[in-house]
């Protein structure tokens, strides 16, 4: 009888080699929670390319391990009694990634899009200490977000593209951005042809308006001012209109860097240069015109007040912005 446990030992080693021991089974368990995550995930995902998440599923799907997947996470106020413009905005350009993403051939279960509402997980923004919305970071795979998987809105706009690049860059997922088609700059090239052709037709005897020089100048001038001031910035960044300090509720419409501005900047700095433009405009006539003096002596004086005001808001705006600058 004293045999029979040594000749037992063989088989119970089989037994647990097969079982796999402790370990193995904490290793099914948990391959078991990651696949049902995934596969909730990828369940939502089909549904909607934004996830909506509250404090329960934020913790539960992105902060608990196991995780193989990183999560974008858009923490926003949309809820109108927020008064969150910026939210909105930055929300349809996030919505155009996710929706570039999911419809894409190179779709996977790699990376997921997600929203939380202030209103809908407060507790999420308090876990994480954060005050201001919108706000856009990457929870990758492995480990806890670092400083760079936290996007710099205020330095790079919130537009489609911009979010794709970092993504890309935090994730080396690459996704192509497709956005909804946009029959408004066709439309507006139609009107301004057959408003030229109208115009053809209607005067095809005297086409002597298109030799003028003051319209072309108009033209010429309006163009340069846009350019100037900073449109093809809002054209490829997408900035925020302003930033709102949600603590003072104080309206910032200067960007206080020179790397970034806002939109409503261009437009001050627009109106600033059609000032100092008039103004110059003002004495060039001033000085060259036939007019009877007294009327000379005042577009003198307007145009140096012009200049001298519009000159000085816009160094005024340059020094709020490169602040090492000696004046």
């Amino acid at each position: 009888m004293a045999a029979l446990p040594v000749l037992l030992l063989p088989v119970l080693l089989l037994l647990l080699a097969g079982c796999g021991g402790p370990g193995a089974a904490g290793q099914r368990r948990k391959e078991m929670v990651l696949s049902e995550k995934v596969n909730q995930l990828m369940e939502w995902a089909s549904k909607r390319s934004v996830i909506r998440m509250n404090g329960d599923k934020f913790r539960r799907l992105v902060k608990a391990p196991p995780r193989n997947y990183s999560v974008i996470v858009m923490f926003t106020a949309l809820q109108p009694h927020r008064q969150c413009v910026v939210c909105k905005q930055a929300d349809e350009e996030y919505q155009i990634l996710a929706n570039s993403w999911r419809y894409s051939s190179a779709f996977t279960n790699k990376i997921f899009f997600a929203m939380v509402d202030f209103d809908e997980g407060s507790d999420v923004f308090q876990m994480l200490n954060m005050n201001s919305a919108p706000t856009f970071i990457n929870f990758p795979a492995k480990g806890k977000p670092k400083r760079g998987d936290t996007y710099e809105l205020q330095v790079r706009g919130f537009a489609a593209e911009q979010l794709a690049r970092w993504v890309a860059d935090r994730t080396d997922v690459h996704i192509r951005v497709i956005r909804p088609p946009n029959y408004a700059g066709p439309l507006m090239l139609g009107l301004l042809l057959a408003v030229i052709g109208g115009l053809v037709y209607l005067r095809g005897s005297n086409l002597d308006f298109l030799y003028n020089k003051t319209g072309w100048a108009f033209a010429a001038l309006c163009f340069v001012l846009a350019m100037t001031s900073g449109q093809m910035w809002n054209h490829i960044r997408g900035p925020p209109y302003a930033h709102k300090n949600p603590h003072t509720g104080q309206v910032n419409y200067i960007h206080g860097s020179s790397q970034a501005q806002f939109v409503a900047e261009t437009h001050i700095v627009l109106l600033f240069n059609g000032g100092v433009t008039l103004g110059m405009v003002l004495l060039h006539e001033a000085a060259t015109s036939d007019m009877d003096v007294g009327k000379r002596k005042i577009m003198c004086i307007a145009g140096i007040g012009l200049v001298v005001l519009f000159f000085s808001w816009l160094l005024s705006v340059f020094r709020s912005k490169y602040h090492g600058y000696p004046y």
